[in-house]
């Protein structure tokens, strides 16, 4: 007998739409072999659906009256929530997007935020937040957005956070893959899927040789590190940017851009992106596992063992 297919609704709130464009670029697996290859029927998707915001609005409405089930439901965007509460700066056919956003939820099997404005309120809910934005569950790394922290989905499971702006197109894919599939998904503290947020940008990074020798750059263009002076958030950030490359091919570090932490429920911190803030001459923030007491003493004995090669910033050959 032929599985029942789940049904999935992508309802877009305060957002640029860069989830989406990134969900275009998956290939392992595509959106339309996850909706070929799995059994996943798509409701509605903002760019991807032909159907009119009519036939969304009577689809929203017989999921609310229990006459159409929704199995998954995507929110991509931060949750608008003024002015003085009401939600009334982001609507859809006059009412707040907040309040379709909540209706649906009590309906869903699975609510799984798109991206780190969903989940955590993200650039929106950047200061000064004029908009009131804040994330699903969460605002920024405090438990409790728009729905409580003790709020399950049907199928016991708090909001699904896939952190990123925009998100790991593969790791959006295959997180509703897992879902359709029927995967336990283990979260972690801050309720990402640990399949994708338990490495750091930081691991498999070319410039990594450069890092453990001290070759640390202050300026754009060269080979070494860029995490002690140019704000490269790598060494902290869990993402799978430099293990599960961009379209297959390259990531930000790889082309001498740094990592801003995007998957972070900061993300954007209230500081340059490209300026490593320091206490005194070290970093604020050390990289995963390493003692500030420390640091100092490693970091000298390193750049003195460094290979001619690397301080010359020669790749391996």
């Amino acid at each position: 007998m032929a599985k029942d297919k789940m049904k999935l609704l992508w309802f877009q709130t305060g957002s640029c739409g860069g989830d989406t464009m990134a969900l275009l670029s998956a290939d392992r697996p595509s959106f339309s072999d996850l909706l070929n290859d799995y059994p996943i029927e798509l409701l509605w998707q903002p760019s991807l659906s032909v159907e009119s915001s009519g036939n969304l609005l009577d689809m929203m409405n017989q999921i609310i009256e229990g006459s159409l089930k929704l199995d998954i439901l995507c929110i991509e965007g931060s949750i608008i929530t003024a002015p003085n509460g009401t939600g009334m700066f982001d609507v859809f056919r006059k009412t707040a997007k907040k309040d379709w956003v909540l209706k649906l939820a009590d309906k869903a099997r699975y609510v799984v935020a798109i991206g780190t404005c969903a989940a955590y309120g993200g650039v929106h809910a950047a200061p000064p937040n004029p908009s009131d934005c804040l994330g699903l569950q969460m605002e920024k790394d405090t438990p409790g957005g728009l729905l409580p922290q003790e709020w399950r989905s049907g199928a016991g499971y708090p909001v699904i956070n896939l952190g990123g702006c925009p998100v790991h197109p593969n790791t959006m894919t295959k997180t509703l893959a897992m879902i359709a599939s029927g995967f336990i998904l283990q979260l972690d503290e801050l309720n990402r899927p640990k399949e994708f947020f338990s490495s750091l940008v930081h691991q498999g990074c070319t410039r990594n040789e450069y890092h453990e020798y001290d070759v640390e750059e202050s300026e754009f263009g060269t080979n070494g590190c860029m995490f002690f002076n140019l704000g490269c958030k790598g060494p902290f950030t869990q993402a799978t940017c430099n293990t599960d490359l961009w379209n297959g091919r390259s990531s930000k570090t790889r082309v001498g851009v740094p990592c801003f932490g995007c998957t972070s429920p900061s993300f954007p911190e209230d500081e340059s992106l490209f300026n490593t803030e320091k206490l005194g001459p070290i970093p604020s923030k050390l990289p995963v596992g390493v003692e500030r007491a420390n640091y100092i003493a490693y970091k000298n004995l390193a750049k003195a063992a460094a290979p001619e090669r690397v301080k010359k910033r020669k790749m391996e050959p």
